[in-house]
């Protein structure tokens, strides 16, 4: 029987994501997103760009929804923190899609809206950039 998390687990768990928009963010090309998931459960690491490194965690609140926590140390030296609730969906192309809204806990303010498109063994990020 599936459970209710079973398509966010099987579109996330070892997965890794590019940014395909996030004009408000930090993250941007070269930013790479590596999710794992476990029952309910999200984690993930990124890095790339302006981003040193980062981490998520989180928790799958429905079949296609997660909310995350994330904080990362800037190639800036700064260090930021927030929150984001996002959708889990499917391209034309088959790929695995995120659409997050997220705001600032801390170290910026603000917020926005950003979207993630799966990364493929024959991609690197610069491939999913849109025109």
């Amino acid at each position: 029987m599936e459970s209710p998390f079973s398509q966010v687990t099987e579109r996330l768990n070892n997965r890794r994501f590019t940014v395909a928009g996030n004009t408000h963010g930090l993250s941007g090309a070269g930013t790479v997103f590596h999710y794992q998931v476990e029952g309910d459960a999200i984690s993930s690491t990124y890095q790339g760009g302006k981003i040193r490194m980062g981490h998520q965690v989180g928790r799958v609140t429905g079949p296609e929804t997660i909310e995350l926590l994330f904080h990362c140390l800037t190639t800036e030296g700064e260090i930021l923190s927030g929150w984001s609730r996002g959708t889990v969906g499917v391209d034309h192309e088959g790929r695995t899609t995120l659409s997050f809204v997220w705001g600032w806990l801390s170290g910026a303010t603000g917020g926005g809206e950003s979207s993630y498109v799966e990364l493929v063994a024959w991609q690197t990020p610069s491939d999913c950039k849109k025109p």
